[in-house]
């Protein structure tokens, strides 16, 4: 597999993003209780402060499998599938308890277009029959 190759390099790079962007994300939740307002009617069930330390480890893995990916690792398809989905959930449980949910829709824009980049047109990415 050739490594930063169209589809592949694009979802890598998503991959990247989007985990510097939880990992942000959650590093202001944890630090700034008040950058978030929660209202009575939540979705998550954790608090905002572990909500935070979630979010900041599942940047760090999903920047680590976007590296994994660029480097044309096997396990890092099926592995940044499966955790962006992951992702998208936690992002959708916290889009109605966000004070600034335009951040919550660009990760969530962004999942869905590494998703895309991770499922289409893997077969190009195979090494030639010689």
């Amino acid at each position: 597999m050739r490594s930063w190759s169209g589809w592949t390099g694009f979802a890598a790079l998503l991959l990247v993003m989007v985990g510097a962007i939880d990992f942000f994300e959650g590093l202001i939740a944890a630090i700034r209780k008040q950058y978030y307002i929660l209202t009575p009617n939540q979705v998550i069930i954790f608090d905002v402060k572990t909500w935070g330390w979630i979010m900041m480890i599942l940047g760090v893995i999903i920047v680590l499998v976007g590296y994994g990916l660029a480097n044309g690792a096997s396990w890092a398809r099926w592995t940044g599938i499966v955790l962006i989905t992951v992702n998208l959930f936690g992002q959708l449980g916290w889009l109605g308890s966000s004070a600034y949910p335009l951040w919550t829709l660009t990760v969530i824009a962004i999942g869905f277009l590494a998703l895309y980049g991770l499922t289409v047109r893997w077969g190009d990415n195979e090494p030639a029959a010689v």
